[in-house]
């Protein structure tokens, strides 16, 4: 599904999802990454909700995003509570949706110039 078709703004733009992969401006990522604004963290080995320890929320948590948008699968999955707590407790946002969903998503908030990221885990 084709996301959008120009860069809007200095930061990365989530163009594309596939069944592949992510395109995220003009280069295709085949395995899970965290993307901001102008922050791409591509070394990222998640495969599931259930891989999210202390050294994978690290990314997550260290640039103090203000919302953290999960994007996996192509159906709805409910993250665990302990997980969901642990942005909580660091005044984060914290939202879990399909990786399309997650893809629009990070687009329009980075469209508002929101302290954003979206964690695309390619399951």
């Amino acid at each position: 599904m084709e996301l959008t078709e120009h860069r809007q703004g200095n930061h990365h733009v989530i163009r594309e999802v596939t069944d592949q992969g992510v395109r995220i401006d003009q280069a295709i990522y085949h395995a899970s990454l965290v993307v901001g604004a102008r922050f791409l963290e591509t070394d990222w080995p998640v495969c599931s909700l259930d891989d999210l320890d202390e050294d994978r929320l690290s990314v997550l948590l260290g640039p103090q995003p203000e919302l953290v948008v999960v994007g996996i699968g192509r159906t709805h999955q409910v993250p665990p509570i302990e997980l969901q707590m642990r942005f909580v407790e660091q005044g984060i946002g914290f939202e879990c949706m399909t990786l399309p969903a997650a893809a629009r998503t990070f687009n329009v908030l980075m469209s508002e110039n929101r302290r954003a990221l979206a964690a695309l885990i390619m399951a």
